[in-house]
């Protein structure tokens, strides 16, 4: 680019120096001479000037560059953070973490003071025939505190116990979509590098079609093709023109929809290079009893459970007697007269009074209703129970499926690549064939086509391999393997492990 803007300033250098050297000349010489100066300076300004505009527009491209970033396939688990259901769901950890100290405050005494007037002013006549009319004015303050201590409350510890493993059910929620999120997001990353991969493919065989097209058009030129060849191989390259576009949409797409569950608000680029993220070295046995070990959603399915029994206990213990200790202290301050028959403004009084008890209070009987209730919250625990067992099976069932879909996957990979090197090997004799005139266009075509889907098969298989790979990983809570230990694979010469990473 500076090569771009540095020669015709040295073309102009050089241009004026030539021409006062030819100054001595004839007018006519220097007429002349300038006149073809003048043009070559005026194509060399619109240069320049085109230089200068191409600068602006690729120091626009850097700036945006420069807003861009980068999304590495291992930092989505931190950035998948940003999803706004995950802050959702952390804001329900906070509410039971609330509910729960709230639950547990009900062990201690509570206090609470309460007055009837701050003051209360009373103003009034009593008259009675038989005695002497009475006045009333005074101001009157009645604060009293009461404090009470429950000693034996039979739903305290059932409360409270509930609200504990609602608390473990939220933060047990936020991890399931936390990690359901970061399975969903590789899974869209996965794909996004599918994407570039389909693409390039696609490029691919839209070159071949364009060779393909050249080939039948000299041949048709020269007089030894036919016009339905050229229109074979034209409507070939619509094909795979209209297929390119159609992969180019999903590859859009696939960036909106990765953008959108990891909450980025600018633009942002990957690593296109397709690749096997890892090995899955974890016997099918171990798969299984790590899953359901450690399984969250299983976890919350027995806290559930246990929830609808502590409810029922809940229920029974609703007819049981609560003691309770309870201290009262009244008192009463006031200024004025009441019920005088000469009203003293200056007159002032106290008075106060401390009540300590024990007490007692027992819902003898209620029609049953906590019985029935308690019913019910037992058949709601015994329903969980069949849920529980019905998750383990389901469980399983996709640990299976994933290793089992793994397992084909790597084969698929295998055999693609096998059938990439034949077809490249077919395709390179079909266009000898057809150059010598021993063949037809269409068994080029054929072989082109072939070699397209040789190439997409690899790119599913990768793709698929990689998904599965995810799945395992958070299914099992086991970790994926950077080195293939498989001892009945190593040896092979067809085998998952020795393929370039």
């Amino acid at each position: 680019m500076l090569k771009k803007i540095i020669n015709p300033i040295l073309f102009l250098h050089l241009a004026l120096c030539i021409t006062s050297q030819n100054a001595t000349f004839g007018s006519t010489n220097n007429h002349i001479k300038w006149s073809k100066v003048d043009e070559v300076l005026e194509e060399k300004e619109d240069q320049i000037s085109i230089d200068y505009k191409e600068i602006e527009r690729i120091e626009e491209v850097l700036e945006e560059k420069e807003d861009q970033i980068y999304i590495d396939y291992k930092e989505i688990e931190k950035i998948i953070l940003q999803n706004e259901e995950l802050k959702s769901l952390k804001e329900l950890i906070k509410s039971s973490s609330f509910n729960l100290a709230s639950k547990i405050s009900k062990r201690y005494p509570s206090l609470d003071l309460q007055a009837t007037g701050l003051p209360k002013y009373v103003s009034g006549i009593n008259y009675n025939s038989n005695s002497q009319t009475t006045k009333t004015s005074q101001f009157s303050a009645n604060p009293s505190l009461n404090i009470r201590w429950d000693l034996i409350d039979p739903l305290r510890s059932s409360e409270i116990k509930i609200a504990r493993e609602n608390y473990k059910i939220a933060n047990n929620n936020f991890e399931i979509k936390r990690k359901d999120l970061i399975q969903e997001a590789r899974a869209i990353y996965h794909k996004y590098q599918k994407s570039y991969k389909d693409i390039e493919n696609q490029q691919f065989a839209l070159e071949l079609s364009i060779t393909s097209l050249d080939n039948a058009q000299s041949k048709l030129d020269a007089g030894i093709g036919t016009k339905f060849a050229v229109l074979e191989a034209d409507a070939q390259l619509s094909r795979d023109k209209q297929a390119l576009n159609e992969k180019k949409i999903k590859h859009q797409i696939n960036k909106i929809s990765l953008k959108e569950i990891l909450n980025l608000k600018g633009d942002f680029e990957i690593n296109p290079d397709q690749k096997l993220i890892g090995f899955w070295n974890n016997k099918l046995t171990k798969n299984i009893n790590n899953g359901l070990a450690n399984n969250l959603t299983l976890q919350n399915l027995t806290l559930q459970k246990e929830i609808k029994k502590n409810q029922a206990i809940t229920y029974l213990k609703a007819n049981k007697p609560k003691i309770y200790i309870s201290n009262t202290f009244s008192s009463a301050f006031t200024k004025g007269d009441s019920l005088s028959t000469a009203i003293d403004s200056s007159e002032t009084g106290s008075a106060y009074t401390n009540a300590i008890s024990l007490n007692f209070s027992w819902n003898i009987f209620n029609g049953n209703q906590n019985k029935n209730s308690y019913k019910s919250s037992q058949a709601d625990a015994k329903a969980e129970e069949y849920s529980l067992n019905n998750f383990q099976n389901v469980l399983k069932t996709n640990i299976n499926k994933a290793y089992l879909n793994l397992n084909l996957n790597e084969e698929k990979i295998i055999s693609s690549l096998k059938e990439i090197s034949s077809t490249k090997e077919s395709l390179r004799l079909a266009r000898l064939r057809y150059d010598v005139g021993i063949s037809t266009l269409k068994d080029v075509l054929v072989r082109q086509k072939e070699l397209s889907n040789a190439k997409s098969k690899n790119i599913n298989a990768v793709y698929n391999y990689n998904i599965n790979l995810d799945e395992l990983e958070r299914l099992t809570f086991l970790e994926i393997s950077n080195k293939c230990i498989d001892s009945n694979t190593m040896n092979k010469k067809e085998s998952i492990c020795n393929i370039p990473r």
